[in-house]
């Protein structure tokens, strides 16, 4: 699959990774080159909280050097503050293009860089520690073309 950043920028921003998720209460964006989501230890909630992506749209072709992501997030609260305290119904997204996580939200919006090719994006609502609900809440996955 096509990859979104270069190795020296993906590098880069994965030290941003951890200060973007616990330091910024706006959208940061951050990323890493195979980098996967935090892994859960002990008793997970569930969570009754439904991710969409609601844009780009599954099949949809894009032009430039950016995609506007847009998501909606309904039966919990996007929340800023990182905490091991942590409720069903709070929490913020990550963000995976080919399976790569590449964002850690505290927003619904955020631009990501693009280059020619297609991508699958998806959506993960998680816990204010970064870690997944169990189950996880996925967001269905979107399929783009940029051209």
């Amino acid at each position: 699959m096509t990859r979104i950043l270069s190795r020296p920028l993906a590098a880069a921003l994965l030290v941003a990774i951890v200060s973007a998720c616990s330091a910024s209460p706006a959208s940061a964006p951050a990323a890493s080159a195979g980098a996967s989501a935090p892994a859960a230890s002990g008793n997970r909630p569930s969570s009754p909280a439904v991710v969409t992506i609601v844009k780009p749209t599954s099949g949809e072709s894009v032009t430039g050097t950016t995609v506007h992501v847009v998501l909606t997030v309904t039966g919990a609260q996007i929340v800023s503050a990182t905490t091991t305290n942590i409720s069903p119904d709070t929490g913020h997204v990550h963000l995976y293009v080919d399976n790569v996580l590449v964002s850690m939200n505290y927003g619904l919006e955020q631009d990501l860089p693009v280059h020619a090719g297609t991508y699958v994006l998806k959506a993960e609502f998680v816990a204010a520690d970064h870690a997944p609900f169990n189950p996880r809440v996925w967001s269905p996955e979107v399929f783009f073309t940029v051209k």
